[in-house]
């Protein structure tokens, strides 16, 4: 890893939020391809995800979610410490954690199946929270993204289930908004 990676790791636990900020950007655009120096920086990132500010645990979850192509088998196994952070005390940092999740999940498939596992399963246990409907709407979004790269039928199969478990009509129609294309070919498909 050259020295200004380094630097720009360096500003993300820094105090100044534009050079922060700037830092994230860039790093977000360098691991956009897989890099070598993943292993060089996991640890880091692992231990901002608990200790960091709330701007520092959001931009370390999607670090990490982004680094998923760099090293798809360390996030497997590390994945239950990226998902703490999509329950966040914040909810600004809990919804940025858990909105680039299928960053991570088009990785690979077994990331897929992890990630998409346990969205399900907050989807169905968020409902009594206080932004559970925001929760919801952010896990099928996840899907719909990780759809849209992988087109895994099974995952569209997962979304439509769960978007028709939604006993309130007003935001199943919201949740099924982020599918129509393929909801209004599956109505079609039954006419």
């Amino acid at each position: 890893m050259d020295a200004n990676i380094q630097s720009h790791f360096v500003n993300l636990r820094g105090e100044d939020a534009d050079s922060r900020y700037a830092s994230y950007r860039h790093l977000m655009a360098v691991t956009d391809a897989p890099v070598d120096w993943a292993s060089e920086v996991w640890d880091g990132l692992l231990a901002l995800l608990r200790e960091g500010d709330n701007h520092q645990r959001a931009i370390a979850a999607q670090l990490l979610s982004n680094l998923a192509k760099s090293d798809s088998k360390r996030l497997l196994k590390d994945l239950d410490r990226l998902m703490v952070v999509t329950k966040d005390e914040k909810f600004v940092t809990a919804r940025h954690s858990l909105q680039t999740l299928w960053r991570a999940a088009v990785a690979d498939k077994a990331l897929q199946a992890a990630v998409v596992d346990r969205l399900s399963k907050r989807f169905r246990e968020c409902s009594t929270e206080k932004n559970g409907t925001l929760v919801r709407y952010d896990i099928l979004e996840v899907f719909r993204k990780t759809y849209d790269v992988v087109k895994d039928e099974a995952l569209k199969q997962v979304s439509l289930t769960l978007i028709e478990s939604e006993d309130d009509l007003k935001y199943r129609k919201k949740y099924a908004g982020l599918w129509k294309d393929l909801v209004a070919k599956k109505r079609a498909a039954k006419d």
